[in-house]
């Protein structure tokens, strides 16, 4: 039968090959914890700050703006075209609201961008219909709208389908394809908006576990434009 030191030996000698392994496996499931719950704060923000982008419309007192204006008779009357949160400032305040939900993440570092969408006309005119038959303003006669949807960019590359292309620094490029117009009885458009955040997350413990030095989080939220009344 074995000794008492001898059982206590073996015991610190499984001990001693277990404990790391289990230390390990512990704080890798710590820092992917960390991970998830980090993502999950930028999706929250993305939906707030395309929530905020698509009641603050064309037709709102303090519009959030694209980089393309409405055309003038497609604007409902007693509204004026204004760039109040004008894309050129950065959108000062959609991007305070988006960032007043993050939660245990540095504001200052995560990126924000946003970008419009809609249908382009055959004959190249934004915030077009889409396609079908419409009836003439003057006429009432139905007349038909070739138009093809035209999705924006940012980076080059749609953030709705091609999140993982797209870079993570200030003064991202971007391409929209419609204004912040909604659709009303003066304008039948089918305008969305697209709000993409990023963070250059540095994990504790890189190199352990083979975790990197270095991991860009992404989030991107879609809403289709509503009208201010």
């Amino acid at each position: 039968m074995p000794s008492l030191h001898r059982l206590r030996g073996q015991t610190l000698v499984e001990l001693a090959l277990v404990m790391p392994l289990f230390v390990m496996v512990l704080m890798g499931i710590v820092v992917l914890g960390v991970g998830v719950f980090y993502n999950q704060q930028l999706a929250n923000a993305a939906r707030e700050g395309a929530r905020f982008a698509s009641i603050h419309s064309a037709t709102a007192d303090c519009p959030t703006t694209s980089s393309l204006a409405p055309e003038q008779s497609k604007v409902p009357a007693g509204f004026s075209v204004d760039f109040c949160d004008s894309y050129q400032e950065g959108w000062p305040k959609m991007t305070a609201h988006a960032k007043d939900h993050l939660f245990g993440l540095p504001s200052s570092q995560v990126h924000l961008s946003a970008c419009w969408s809609g249908y382009i006309s055959d004959t190249g005119q934004h915030d077009a219909p889409p396609p079908g038959e419409y009836p003439d303003p003057v006429t009432g006669v139905p007349t038909p709208v070739n138009s093809t949807w035209a999705p924006c960019t940012i980076d080059g590359s749609d953030p709705s389908s091609a999140l993982g292309s797209i870079g993570c620094a200030a003064g991202m490029s971007r391409t929209d394809t419609a204004s912040n117009l909604s659709d009303s009885d003066v304008a039948n458009v089918a305008n969305r908006v697209t709000v993409y955040l990023c963070y250059r997350w540095r994990p504790p413990l890189a190199g352990f576990l083979l975790i990197p030095s270095e991991v860009v989080l992404r989030a991107a939220s879609t809403e289709s434009i509503q009208r201010q009344q």
